[in-house]
């Protein structure tokens, strides 16, 4: 094989794994290597523990040689995301503020990979509470976006993000409430759905929030969807079991003929959209319409007053959390968060009751202008990543989410949506096109991304380690 042990695809590893032409030792140990390389530079994992991953290289080697493996997964290295427990392990949830204790059991993604014989190589890091769209956080060191050491990987998957462009082995799991795994994997030049809501059951669940995988490819992605899209109890949200022919996603470009595609440049909220970036998307629209999509321009669906609304929510369920902390512990939280949060001291009753309004009002919103399409592509982020040491892209607690407006919607609507690299700035930094679906339609929008894999220009080789 002419590539790097740590650059290859599931479907690459499985093959060799069943010829025995490789084993999961020998990969896991090329990744460790690979991470102990670029990690003093990128500060993405928390708890990275060689001999637990090589442990459990070992005993899926043994199950290979057996002719017994769990599955395709079966000695894939992979990590985690630091909010998805870990049997045994402790949630900071990124900030110093939180008390360290053992998590009494796997949460369902984790718990997923785990049974599929996934090697957990390191559990990645986030900012406080997943409160921004950075790598900065009081607890973790500060996480770094490996296109650029001075820009951020974006958030609040920030080490899942940089992990999966620097190539931490093929597969990697985040989370995304308001767009915290495609804004990272628009900024690190990766793919990632953010499926429907329920459709990767998470413990605990929350309105909005979703698990979803972190990849190369999207054949990557689509393995793991296999594997993490069982009903769990645990999530209140879960989805009904649904066969769902995941394998099915690799489709040829003539997929997209006849589709009907909204074309969103303008998210009707949040920062503008930068020339490069609007160019880029322009042009993944253009190719949309040569594969034979019909693409229509939209008018934006949401609004400053419905950001403005998720905002201040948001704000007041911080403050609450914060102030039942000790106060020696609040201190610890990150000073932006806590000046964010702070800020809703003030709020009245109504004013709350309207902030949560907008939730309901941007899934209306969202659903109608959605209904007459098949698919919408936009922009993932209006903007290039920022400064990494910038908690957010305006570095003003309040003005936070500025650059959300084209991804959190589809939280509130439930509606699947990916993130894929479309482009690159002047600086050499990754553009994402996100390209979402109807309610439920995952494996769809999984389709509608592989087609345009295949059609878009070929990617920049990915970033090496400084002195590689």
């Amino acid at each position: 094989m002419s590539r790097h042990l740590h650059e290859l695809s599931v479907q690459e590893l499985a093959a060799a794994y069943r010829d025995a032409s490789l084993s999961p030792v020998e990969v896991t140990q090329a990744v460790l290597d690979h991470i102990a390389r670029w990690e003093p530079h990128l500060q993405a994992t928390w708890l990275l523990r060689p001999e637990a991953a090589l442990e459990q290289a070992r005993a899926s080697e043994a199950r290979w040689r057996r002719g017994e493996p769990l599955g395709p997964l079966d000695g894939v290295p992979a990590t985690i995301k630091e909010n998805i427990a870990t049997r045994g392990d402790p949630m900071p949830a990124g900030t110093a503020a939180v008390e360290l204790r053992p998590a009494a059991a796997d949460a369902p993604p984790a718990a997923r990979l785990k049974e599929a014989g996934v090697v957990i190589v390191s559990k990645t890091t986030m900012p406080d509470y997943g409160m921004l769209s950075s790598g900065l956080s009081s607890f973790h060191t500060l996480a770094r976006n490996p296109w650029d050491l001075r820009k951020t990987p974006g958030g609040s998957s920030a080490g899942a993000g940089a992990a999966a462009a620097a190539g931490y082995g093929p597969l990697h799991i985040g989370t995304d409430i308001g767009g915290s795994l495609r804004l990272p994997a628009a900024w690190c030049g990766i793919f990632t759905l953010k499926p429907s809501l329920g459709r990767i059951p998470i413990d605990p669940p929350y309105m909005g929030r979703a698990a979803g995988p972190m990849t190369r490819s999207v054949a990557d992605a689509a393995s793991m969807m296999q594997a993490l899209a069982q009903p769990d109890a645990r999530d209140s949200m879960s989805l009904p079991a649904q066969n769902i022919a995941w394998s099915e996603f690799d489709v040829a470009a003539d997929h997209l003929r006849g589709l009907r595609v909204g074309f969103l440049l303008d998210a009707g909220c949040g920062l503008a959209v930068e020339p490069e970036i609007r160019a880029a998307v322009e042009h993944a629209a253009r190719l949309f319409e040569q594969a034979g999509a019909i693409v229509e321009p939209m008018q934006p669906f949401m609004t400053q007053a419905m950001l403005d609304g998720m905002d201040h929510l948001w704000r007041m369920r911080s403050l609450v959390d914060m102030n039942a902390l000790p106060p020696e512990q609040r201190a610890k939280v990150l000073p932006y968060i806590r000046e964010w949060a702070e800020s809703a001291a003030g709020f009245s009753g109504e004013h709350v009751f309207r902030a949560f309004s907008q939730f309901h009002a941007t899934r209306v919103a969202a659903v109608a202008a959605c209904a007459s399409f098949d698919y919408v592509i936009s922009p993932t982020a209006p903007n290039s990543p920022a400064a990494a040491e910038l908690p957010s892209p305006t570095n003003d607690p309040l003005r936070p989410l500025e650059h959300i407006g084209f991804t959190v919607p589809f939280n509130m609507s439930e509606q699947p949506a990916a993130s894929i690299n479309c482009g690159y700035t002047s600086e050499g930094l990754p553009i994402g096109l996100q390209i979402a679906g109807q309610r439920f339609d995952d494996l769809g929008v999984l389709k509608v991304s592989r087609a345009f894999e295949l059609i878009r220009e070929p990617q920049r080789p990915w970033p090496e380690p400084p002195g590689a």
